[in-house]
């Protein structure tokens, strides 16, 4: 077993891939603990990320400290908007998924195998803080999937924290409770990616069999960082009234102050369903804010679909208009109007 084990480099320095956290061997197998994925991989192969290899009976990973996009983006972007409103954040993504999305928007380094920079945790770091002057707060681990790049993201994260810069995952939340355990301590925020209440749609669309563990995810760190979710409303999968009203009831079951971004789709990579139309998007951000006091409308304009609206007093704590926030809130992070707490981490 190696759980929760350090990564070092094998007898080929660093040209050596990582040796992975989170597996056990089994015979010639090695059996993944990272994921709900589950994965067995038999020698030379990769799991179902195509970032974890099995190379002579040892899991490795094969992304780490390998860069394929790297920006700075306001944290709107991610979409986070009830932390740190209007300002920015070093993105940083490598290659890899732990699902395979038929309508991914980033599936040329999700799905691909594109081009890598080497950007080592401590030169990460480095960039960050250089970042600052420019209004940054720290680094935002996204593009693709974050959890694949698990060791990366968390000596990163560590050595962030300790020079008072802020994490942010931007997450499907398909990871299993003891790497998550691991990892928390480290995270400031999180915005995880809810695709549907529907395992048909996890195993349809998505290329797993359940995402009750994205749920798990949310309800695990909700209070333990800052939280909020993102759920692509694809049309004709899962944009009916009873998947957003699901949808709602559970989020409210978590938190009726739990932010929900829901998104318009577009068609991209492999899923050619027209886009969501405007109208059921709007009916369902009106059929989730029926039990949430925050739901946002994303990837479409719509009259207060991003503003922050107080649910006492119906006051704008912040208003949105595309990545130009103005925010009206008091020091603490509440409605300036009538002191209600707004769930925004300042």
């Amino acid at each position: 077993m190696a759980e929760g084990n350090d990564n070092v480099a094998g007898p080929a320095g660093e040209d050596q891939p990582r040796e992975a956290a989170w597996w056990e061997s089994e015979g010639d197998q090695v059996h993944c603990l990272l994921c709900p994925q589950d994965c067995r991989i038999g020698p030379w192969r990769l799991g179902r990320c195509r970032v974890r290899r099995n190379l002579d009976g040892v899991l490795r990973t094969v992304n780490y400290a390998r860069i394929t996009s790297a920006a700075m983006d306001p944290i709107e972007k991610k979409p986070l908007y009830h932390f740190r409103p209007g300002t920015q954040i070093l993105s940083l993504g490598t290659f890899g998924c732990n699902l395979s999305c038929r309508f991914c928007q980033n599936f040329t380094i999700s799905q691909g195998e594109p081009p890598t920079e080497k950007l080592t945790p401590e030169q990460a770091v480095e960039l960050a803080l250089d970042a600052r002057s420019r209004g940054n707060i720290g680094i935002a681990y996204t593009y693709n999937e974050p959890i694949v790049w698990f060791e990366y993201v968390r000596d990163t994260a560590a050595l962030a924290r300790e020079a008072g810069l802020a994490n942010v995952l931007v997450t499907n939340g398909l990871i299993r409770e003891g790497p998550l355990e691991e990892l928390l301590p480290f995270v400031d925020a999180m915005n995880v990616d809810i695709k549907a209440m529907d395992d048909e749609f996890y195993r349809s669309l998505c290329g797993i069999r359940s995402g009750a563990q994205a749920r798990r995810t949310v309800e695990m760190v909700f209070g333990r960082c800052h939280v909020e979710i993102t759920n692509l409303l694809v049309t004709d999968a899962n944009d009916s009234e009873e998947q957003v009203r699901a949808l709602a009831d559970w989020a409210a079951s978590v938190s009726p102050d739990l932010p929900l971004h829901i998104s318009r789709y577009r068609p991209s990579y492999k899923h050619t369903a027209p886009a969501t139309p405007a109208d059921r998007l709007q009916r369902a951000v009106e059929i989730a804010r029926e039990q949430l006091n925050f739901v946002y409308a994303g990837n479409i304009m719509l009259d207060g679909g991003s503003d922050t609206i107080c649910p006492d007093c119906g006051e704008i704590g912040v208003a949105r208009r595309g990545y130009s926030v103005s925010s009206r809130l008091s020091d603490t992070g509440a409605c300036a109007a009538c002191g209600r707490g707004l769930n925004v981490a300042l």
